[in-house]
């Protein structure tokens, strides 16, 4: 994933937030469990606090005692962090064993008699001290006396048994953590799930296997999905009357074109051959620009389905080969075929027909002697061309296959030319590769984008899917 992905970014937000919340679920759960035994201590100490209410006395000169103090042997360990004491007004003070020689500095409030009341304090050692004490009265020389009964237990208890919770919990918690990544992972895949058939639905569309993005989409998302529609709708729509449009004008031009040829064959009559020449030279720029707005109007627009479109190769090449022939251009050469098994090529046969087309009658206007053309069904999809001419120089090849620019600029010949034939391909999301021929000129490769470089290298020479060495040329055709 990269650094700008969305699921990174979920994925990594939902890190962050399980942390965040098992961090504050963490420290609230042990200071719960903190305040729980807190409360049990508090519990133990009232139970204590009975016994030892239970047991006070006052003896035959009214002095207190406890007859039967609480039973836990830790009240006889000193400084065992479990204490009582006893005291009145008077200043008799009884604690337990385990205060040894000190005594519990308990606050100074009232409780009513028989109130209850809990307090922290500082006790021996300076531990933290968790009291719990009543007022009660006796009757000490024919007189009520207020006592003050007290229980301390330390709370060091309860921070160590804090402690080893949070220990225990932090473990619980990293396996919890750890859990929850995966569900956090697994539940941003299943909701980014809709995006990627989005995704596999707009590259279906670009590649033109299908005309609208699939509506059965989440509701969150169907929004997204119908506008898209929309838009490939109107830009369908925009399509259309653009072609429609070039093929208005294209039209329109048909007819100022054939009344220039035919003052064109006047001027001839009449014996002015420079004026006629002229005027042919331009009518056939403007007939080359006609058909090369019309050849690309209809390659953008055959292209949307290119999907569902497919040529054979083999029964297309035979008839342009055939109909070349009898050209009078190509009596003086040879046209050889290598054509292994039975390949299409997913372009329309009228597309196919005009970019096939130009690059036999271009190899045909320049060789020599010789022309061949080649594929292989297995190979990867391919088709070349190639003549034993001059070739083009490699300096040149650049330009011929830049837009606007033409190899015929003398207006030789009726083809597009090579820069149009790369318009038609490039609709189709292939291209015209250009090399040096081992017949000594020019090899045209016509192949999908990506699967070899635009422009070979001068001197470089790309293997054909009609590999010579293994290919057996069928006899030349006259």
């Amino acid at each position: 994933m990269s650094r700008g992905s969305l699921r990174l970014r979920l994925i990594a937000g939902g890190f962050v937030a399980i942390l965040i919340a098992l961090t504050i679920a963490g420290a609230g759960l042990t200071l719960l469990f903190e305040r729980h035994v807190t409360r049990t201590i508090g519990d133990d100490l009232d139970v204590y606090l009975k016994q030892l209410l239970a047991g006070i006395d006052v003896d035959a000169q009214g002095k207190l005692m406890v007859g039967r103090p609480p039973a836990d042997p830790r009240f006889a360990d000193p400084l065992s962090g479990l204490y009582w004491q006893v005291s009145d007004d008077d200043g008799q003070v009884l604690r337990s064993r385990s205060l040894w020689d000190t005594a519990l500095d308990l606050p100074q409030d009232e409780p009513s008699p028989g109130e209850l009341h809990r307090h922290v304090i500082l006790g021996p050692a300076n531990a933290r001290l968790l009291v719990s004490e009543r007022r009660v009265l006796l009757t000490v020389s024919d007189r009520r006396a207020p006592v003050r009964v007290a229980v301390a237990g330390d709370l060091a208890r309860a921070s160590a048994a804090a402690a080893q919770f949070a220990r225990d919990l932090v473990l619980a918690l990293g396996l919890l953590s750890l859990v929850l990544a995966v569900a956090t992972s697994i539940q941003v895949g299943l909701g980014l799930r809709p995006l990627d058939a989005l995704r596999r639905g707009v590259a279906d569309v670009r590649s033109g296997q299908r005309k609208h993005l699939p509506v059965d989409v989440p509701a969150e998302v169907k929004p997204l999905v119908e506008e898209v529609n929309s838009l490939i709708d109107a830009q369908e729509r925009e399509i259309e009357r653009s072609r429609s449009r070039a093929a208005d004008l294209a039209h329109g031009l048909k007819t100022p074109l054939a009344a220039l040829a035919a003052d064109v064959a006047l001027l001839r009559r009449r014996g002015e051959q420079d004026v006629a020449q002229a005027i042919e030279s331009v009518g056939d720029a403007m007939s080359r620009h006609v058909d090369r707005e019309l050849a690309r109007a209809r390659a953008r627009g055959t292209a949307r389905q290119r999907g569902h479109v497919s040529t054979p190769l083999r029964p297309l090449v035979e008839s342009l080969m055939l109909t070349l022939a009898r050209t009078p251009t190509a009596q003086r050469l040879e046209f050889r075929t290598c054509i292994t098994g039975e390949p299409s090529v997913p372009l329309d046969r009228t597309d196919l027909a005009e970019v096939l087309g130009n690059l036999l009658e271009n190899a045909a206007r320049h060789a020599k002697s010789q022309v061949r053309i080649g594929a292989d069904a297995t190979a990867n999809p391919a088709i070349t061309v190639e003549d034993d001419g001059p070739g083009i120089a490699s300096a040149e090849r650049g330009r011929v296959l830049e837009r606007g620019a033409r190899l015929d600029e003398r207006g030789e010949g009726t083809g597009l030319g090579l820069a149009i034939v790369q318009d038609v391909l490039s609709a189709y999301r292939w291209q015209l590769v250009l090399t040096d021929s081992e017949l000594g000129g020019l090899k045209a490769i016509v192949t999908p984008e990506g699967s070899r470089d635009r422009m070979a290298a001068p001197g470089q020479k790309p293997g054909s899917p009609a590999q010579e060495g293994r290919c057996g040329w069928e006899q030349p055709l006259r």
